[in-house]
């Protein structure tokens, strides 16, 4: 209801603007004619004057006035013409320019509050669940097996809220570019192979399948890769059936480290493709979407990316699904570097 609300505000909005836009523009038309009516005005009395003249004035004299007053028609009809369509022209561009940065602002003041809505909600249901769990154990006297499986549910949502605010910090972090981070020689292989695991171990019932590449060596941050690696694999479980297998491919090419995730969900439309890599961008309605999320995880692997100098982008899988592929610089040097 709140969602139609805005949209018919700012329906609203659009129209009495470019209507105003519109008045503007048929007020500059309007002054532009008035003004041309005048020059010619202006050129039949001289005319006329000069007509009243011409017993006093020889032929060639007569000439060379009308030649004037012609002159002086075509240089002033020139430079209201010329007025006017450098008015409409400014006037159009800012027009434009000003309508363009509001729906900016509105699309990101929109994607905000999206994003409060998500993480709420996010936020909201690992710490009930947890404290269910906790309350359940601290009230009933339950049997080993009955309270191993309640600790080990409140832990896997105290793994989700660790991860959900560790995106959140990081990313506010790259933003403003005030992230401390240090650059070393890793094993990326390995680091993707303990990924899949983890991942495998907080959703036992996903199909993982891996073909990893060993001993594939990057320059980068062991933390950020993890969260980029984690943020992949935790949107391809999010956006794809529960049935379906997830693929993971890391192998070196050349000059260059290929990693792709797969999955076989909807798929992404070709419109959303680079809207998906915005921050707190979401595919859909946030108050009648089901499928978890922030709006942050794409976003993030898209800085982090950026920051190891990687590509990162999306292609269609087949038969449907999304096929998510980061191309690296291997590594070429085996010493530390603490820059970042």
């Amino acid at each position: 209801m709140a969602a139609d609300t805005r949209k018919l505000k700012l329906r609203r909005t659009t129209i009495v603007y470019w209507s105003l836009l519109a008045y503007i523009l048929a007020a500059l038309l309007w002054w532009l004619i008035s003004l041309e009516n005048q020059n010619q005005q202006i050129r039949a009395e001289q005319l006329q004057l000069l007509e009243l003249q011409t017993p006093q004035l020889d032929l060639a004299e007569k000439e060379k006035r009308v030649v004037a007053i012609e002159s002086l028609t075509s240089r002033n009809s020139t430079k209201y013409y010329g007025e006017g369509i450098t008015f409409f022209i400014v006037i159009l561009i800012g027009a434009i320019g000003v309508f363009r940065a509001v729906r900016r602002q509105l699309r990101a003041q929109q994607q905000q509050q999206q994003f409060m809505m998500a993480v709420s909600h996010e936020l909201k249901t690992p710490i009930a669940v947890t404290r269910l769990n906790l309350e359940t154990m601290q009230r009933y006297k339950l049997e080993p097996e009955k309270q191993e499986k309640l600790i080990r549910i409140a832990l896997e949502e105290t793994s989700r809220l660790n991860f959900l605010t560790n995106n959140i910090l990081v990313s506010a972090q790259l933003e403003n570019n005030g992230f401390a981070s240090e650059k070393e020689e890793l094993d990326f292989s390995l680091l993707v192979t303990d990924c899949i695991k983890d991942m495998g171990n907080r959703f036992p019932g996903r199909v993982i399948e891996s073909t990893i590449e060993q001993e594939i060596d990057l320059q980068g941050d062991a933390l950020l890769l993890q969260m980029l690696m984690n943020n992949l694999l935790e949107n391809a479980i999010n956006y794809s059936p529960a049935q379906s297998v997830i693929t993971v491919q890391l192998n070196k090419t050349g000059n260059e480290v290929l990693l792709e995730v797969a999955d076989q969900g909807e798929g992404i439309a070709d419109t959303e493709k680079k809207k998906i890599f915005e921050r707190f961008y979401r595919i859909g309605n946030e108050a009648t979407r089901t499928t978890k999320g922030t709006g942050l995880g794409l976003y993030l692997c898209e800085r982090i990316a950026h920051h190891h100098k990687a590509t990162l982008g999306v292609r269609d899988n087949a038969p449907k699904g999304s096929v998510f592929h980061i191309n690296f610089a291997p590594c070429t040097s085996r010493k530390k570097d603490p820059s970042f």
